[in-house]
């Protein structure tokens, strides 16, 4: 979503709300979890390559620091 123009993010995210609705499974890389948390189930976090965090959607709001460090977000 980063340098896009907003009428495009609200698509974007409009047209995987409706792939979601449908029953895929859709893998999205983004650093913006703003973005991502509304649409997704689980988070993953990578650094250098490998995964050092994963949880669910539901505790999003309890690893907020730990993603404004590993992410700057």
């Amino acid at each position: 979503s980063e340098g896009l123009a907003p009428v495009i993010v609200q698509a974007l995210g409009r047209a995987i709300r409706t792939l979601r609705a449908k029953g895929l499974t859709i893998v999205m890389v983004t650093h913006d979890p703003r973005f991502a948390a509304p649409l997704a189930d689980r988070f993953y976090v990578i650094e250098h390559g490998r995964v050092i965090e994963t949880f669910a959607a539901s505790e999003l709001e309890a690893r907020k620091d730990m993603l404004h460090e590993v992410l700057g977000v």
